[in-house]
């Protein structure tokens, strides 16, 4: 007789989010009572170590107000941090609320784009309300850097950019990692599992990987981060697997 077995958990994921109500610049970064405050003291030192970027344009775009100019938009990217644990398991911190917009130019004027520009006003140029696009009442922190010339057509010129964003993220991730849980707005369980008596299903998901603005990083350290994560071009646009809690807790970071 045919013994069916029970679902088998492989790992779990728990994700605590923070909601915020309100960003404003100060003098450090912070995060209490759903305010959080970054700070601009630490862009002079970013621009002094990447040698292709020439300026950061740090501002924070208020809720409704999208009615501005900017450049090409190169990623909206979510801060989260692992507080335990790898990619994919243990927990993760997230804020809700807020999400970084990158976006480029250099110093010629040249947009930093490939196939096709997006700049224009922000009114026009995201769809709100979409997976992986802020709504219309999130505060965005717009991060706009300015390249040496010549540096938008070469694959270097978009990494050092998307590098020294992750970097000036990373310092709202380590104050994200001292939170309480208990002090969370929401806290979500999710379960990797094995069920021998059904079917294996693998959805396929094809990514860009042909340079400059198509490339897709895989694993980084952190969820939606830069360091660490390996290219798929440097991976020679081979399949990898990825289970659902690693693809949920941000293991691919689209920076197409």
């Amino acid at each position: 007789m045919e013994i069916i077995k029970k679902s088998e958990k492989i790992s779990s994921l728990i994700i605590n989010s923070f909601h915020i109500k309100d960003v404003v610049l100060a003098d450090k970064f912070k995060i209490d009572r759903n305010i959080l405050s970054i700070s601009t003291k630490n862009i002079s030192n970013l621009i002094a170590e990447e040698k292709l970027v020439s300026n950061i344009d740090l501002k924070i775009i208020k809720p409704n107000n999208h009615n501005l100019q900017i450049n090409t938009i190169m990623d909206i990217i979510p801060i989260s941090t692992k507080v335990l644990g790898e990619i994919g398991e243990g927990i993760t911190y997230t804020l809700t609320g807020v999400y970084f917009m990158l976006t480029g130019i250099d110093k010629s004027g040249r947009q930093i784009s490939d196939f096709g520009s997006s700049a224009g006003l922000l009114k026009d140029k995201i769809y709100f309300g979409r997976a992986g696009t802020p709504s219309q009442k999130d505060f965005i922190i717009s991060f706009n850097v300015t390249l040496a010339s010549g540096s938008a057509i070469n694959r270097s010129g978009p990494i050092a950019i998307h590098r020294v964003c992750d970097q000036y993220i990373q310092l709202i991730r380590n104050v994200l990692k001292n939170l309480s849980a208990n002090k969370s707005d929401e806290k979500h369980i999710f379960h990797d599992k094995r069920t021998p008596s059904k079917k294996r299903v693998a959805i396929i998901k094809q990514v860009a990987g042909q340079g400059t603005m198509y490339d897709n990083l895989l694993f980084p350290d952190e969820p939606s981060g830069f360091k660490g994560g390996k290219s798929i071009i440097d991976l020679g646009n081979m399949p990898v697997i990825l289970t659902p809690n690693e693809y949920r807790d941000g293991a691919l970071h689209a920076m197409t």
